[in-house]
C-alpha cells in the first residue's frame, strides 16, 4: 500500500506552455473555420450560376451578399491568424530565452564555487614548490652520473662515431663482383717469371743499333 500514499511527480508544465497550446488550439479552429467558409463559398458560387440560369435573378443576388460577408468575415480571420502565430513565435522564443538564462545563472554560480576553491597563493606556493623540485632533481641526476664527461670519454664517444659512421657507408656502397660471380670477365694472365733488368737493357741496346743501321 505504500504507492497509495507515494507523492505524485510535479508536473513540469508551466503557465507558458498553457498558453502556447491555447493559442495553438484557437490557431487550429480558425484553420478549420477557414476550410469550411472556403468550400461554402465555391458551393454557393455554383449556386448562384445555376440560379442566374433558371432566371433567378434575385435570388442569386441574395446568395452573392451573403457569399460577399463570409468573405469579409474570412479576411478578418487571416489579420487574427496572423496575430496569434506571432504570438505563439514570441512566446517560444521568450521560454528559450528564459532557459538561456538559467543556464548562464548555473554556469555562473559553479565558476564561483570553482574559483572560490582556487586562492592565488596557493597556486603560486605550488608552482615555486614544483620548480624548486625539478631543479633539486637535476642537481641529483647531476651528481649520480658524475657530471660533465672527460676528455677520455669525448675521444672515445667520436671514436664511436665514427666507427657507427663508416660502418654505415660501407653498408651502402656494392659489393664488387668476382669471377666465379661473373664468368663472363676473363682476367690476363700473370708471368710465370719476370725479366731481368740486365736482359732487358741489352735488348733495348739492340734495338736502338739496329734502328741506327
Amino acid at each position: 500500500m505504500g504507492h497509495i500514499f507515494s507523492k505524485k511527480p510535479q508536473s513540469k508544465v508551466t503557465e507558458q506552455d498553457k498558453a502556447v497550446l491555447q493559442l495553438k488550439t484557437t490557431r487550429d479552429k480558425i484553420r478549420q473555420y477557414q476550410k469550411r467558409s472556403d468550400e461554402k463559398l465555391e458551393k454557393d458560387r455554383q449556386v448562384a450560376k445555376q440560379l442566374l440560369r433558371d432566371g433567378k435573378k434575385e435570388r442569386a443576388k441574395l446568395l452573392l451578399r451573403k457569399k460577399r460577408f463570409i468573405e469579409e468575415q474570412l479576411k478578418k480571420t487571416d489579420g487574427t491568424l496572423e496575430n496569434i502565430e506571432k504570438m505563439i513565435e514570441d512566446i517560444e522564443f521568450a521560454q528559450i530565452q528564459m532557459k538561456v538564462v538559467d543556464s548562464l545563472k548555473v554556469g555562473n554560480e559553479s565558476l564561483k564555487q570553482i574559483n572560490a576553491m582556487l586562492d592565488i597563493e596557493d597556486i603560486e606556493r605550488i608552482l615555486d614548490e614544483t620548480q624548486e623540485g625539478a631543479e633539486k632533481q637535476r642537481e641529483i641526476n647531476a651528481l649520480l652520473s658524475g657530471g660533465v664527461l672527460t676528455e677520455e670519454d669525448e675521444s672515445a664517444v667520436e671514436e664511436e662515431l665514427d666507427a657507427l659512421i663508416a660502418a654505415a657507408v660501407q653498408k651502402q656502397l656494392p659489393d664488387a663482383p668476382t669471377a666465379a660471380e661473373n664468368p663472363e670477365v676473363e682476367l690476363p694472365d700473370v708471368p710465370e717469371t719476370v725479366p731481368e733488368p740486365e736482359k732487358e737493357k741489352e735488348k733495348h741496346k739492340e734495338k736502338v743499333a739496329m734502328v741506327a743501321s
